[in-house]
């Protein structure tokens, strides 16, 4: 569950992006923005590439929480992560709120609310 505070960023967030984007983002939306910003590259991307963009998002989140460690940026760009334990397993709705608080800490970690708020 979260608390109120994490709530309200969390419905910022989703607010911001809609009216950015013209629709509201659902979760793979949002890992996918999160990964596109972490490799830097505002490009096309092939199929593959777009489930690795997810992936290096996804570790990114986990990172916080001390599940996954950074390790290096490789030739064409891209972040490598490695694990360092496996996240517990847990429900859906459970790892939804989790992933949501992990974004929601992601934005104020890397100033993006007050980028939305200069927008």
């Amino acid at each position: 569950m979260l608390d109120d505070a994490t709530k309200a960023k969390w419905y910022r967030i989703v607010f911001d992006l809609k009216k950015q984007f013209g629709k509201k983002p659902d979760m793979n939306g949002l890992i996918f923005l999160i990964g596109v910003r972490e490799l830097g590259q505002m490009r096309e991307f092939a199929k593959h590439e777009k489930m690795d963009l997810m992936h290096i998002a996804t570790c990114k989140l986990l990172s916080y929480e001390g599940y996954y460690k950074f390790e290096h940026i490789d030739e064409e760009g891209w972040p490598h992560y490695s694990l360092v334990q496996k996240p517990p397993f847990t429900d859906l709705m459970s790892q939804e709120n989790r992933l949501r608080k992990l974004i929601v800490d992601y934005y104020e970690d890397n100033g993006l609310f007050e980028d939305m708020d200069q927008a």
